[in-house]
């Protein structure tokens, strides 16, 4: 269940591709269409006679054990079976984050630039003109804000908006970042001491609130959470708030996995003991802290359409994402309001039927927060491709 599998994007090789977001394996396979169905083999109940059984109804051969020894060692020696090759590469990978100080960019030279110069002129066109629309909204007040983690080229103009409201003043605080986990456990709060690393430099982890936290978040953390190496939702927001503040910007960067059995379920996602003792132990440290801390929302909205198992094309603005949009107002609304019920309330209709990937970091943020008013900068809706949208906002926050 940790493999990714698309169609193959390249047309010189038709067929399914398979590669490992957790990236315990760098190995990318396509898997050519006579052979896909044989994959159905590999589901820890059938054996090595099922699976020649099926390449002979396949082939109309009946000598196939070649093959049939062929496609095992290839997917093991990619890791993409669950055996001794597949459990030492995990090991492996897991052992090398934990020793590493520092967290490597894991999306440069893919979501953004990984020559420094060339970011540093892309940051600015993407941020252009920021300053401009956020003057008249200046004043002190403001501790909070949202921004999304889809990529900065189909969504700069949200993450202007929220980064635009950033201040000389804010420099010197720790940002405290809950970014979606998508690929965390549920329930779970995944958290690191590591010194996020991008082309613009080094932004240190507050390590002492990581401690802190860690000491009383109960078991719902996840400590060092493998993740954060891959996982693109904080680099993201580092990077802005890298060229918005510098590049030493210190952080508290937080995975939040999804709120599923609430979701699934009922009840509200703090009847899990774990989520509870982690709300309340990030309530203290708002509370202790006070302006010393500043919070960042990385977090997107709906997904719709082909690539999220939805029966219809959607299109940005179009159609069934006209009510998805209305939908999202809805929800918008409720996290303006700091009304954590509301919210989760509209969350658990029809079981997130919206699939919104950053509802539980907003909860957590709704369940911590002072009394506060929020602020929707700006809404989106962006083609991720021909068939599906992701939509999302910028958004920011001032107390009450």
């Amino acid at each position: 269940m940790n493999l990714d599998f698309m169609p193959s994007p390249s047309p010189e090789h038709p067929g399914l591709f398979i590669r490992d977001p957790y990236r315990f394996s760098d190995a990318m396979l396509v898997i050519p269409p006579p052979l896909v169905e044989c994959l159905q083999c590999f589901d820890g109940s059938q054996t090595a006679l099922d699976l020649r059984a099926a390449l002979v109804s396949i082939t109309g051969e009946l000598e196939v054990g070649q093959l049939a020894q062929h496609l095992i060692e290839t997917l093991s020696a990619a890791g993409f079976l669950e055996d001794a090759q597949y459990a030492e590469m995990e090991q492996a990978r897991k052992r090398e984050f934990a020793a590493a100080t520092v967290r490597e960019p894991s999306h440069a030279g893919s979501a953004y630039p990984a020559d420094a110069g060339e970011m540093r002129q892309t940051m600015g066109q993407w941020m252009e003109g920021a300053g401009a629309l956020a003057k008249e909204k200046a004043n002190g007040d403001l501790f909070a804000i949202a921004a999304p983690h889809v990529s900065p080229s189909g969504g700069w103009q949200s993450y202007r908006a929220a980064y635009g409201m950033l201040r000389p003043e804010h420099k010197d605080r720790t940002f405290v970042i809950l970014a979606t986990s998508h690929y965390g456990e549920p329930e779970t709060f995944g958290l690191t001491r590591k010194t996020f690393r991008t082309p613009l430099g080094d932004a240190p982890a507050d390590t002492a609130l990581v401690d802190w936290l860690a000491a009383r978040g109960g078991k719902g953390i996840e400590m060092e959470d493998y993740c954060h190496s891959f996982e693109h939702t904080v680099e993201l927001q580092v990077i802005f708030l890298q060229h918005v503040l510098g590049p030493g910007v210190k952080i508290l960067p937080i995975l939040v996995g999804p709120f599923a059995r609430s979701i699934y379920q009922g009840g509200a996602p703090e009847d899990d003991d774990n989520v509870k003792a982690f709300f309340e132990a990030l309530g203290e440290m708002r509370e202790r802290e006070g302006d010393r801390l500043f919070w960042v929302m990385g977090v997107d909205m709906a997904h719709m359409g082909a690539r999220y198992h939805d029966r219809f094309a959607a299109v940005a603005g179009e159609g069934a994402m006209q009510e998805v949009g209305a939908r999202d107002e809805q929800r918008i609304e409720r996290i303006n309001a700091l009304d954590s019920g509301g919210f989760w309330d509209l969350v658990r209709e029809r079981q997130d039927d919206l699939k919104w990937c950053g509802s539980s970091p907003f909860y957590t943020f709704l369940k911590t927060a002072p009394k506060a008013r929020g602020e929707l900068l700006k809404y989106e809706q962006w083609n991720i491709d021909d068939n599906s949208v992701v939509s999302f906002a910028g958004m920011g926050f001032r107390k009450a």
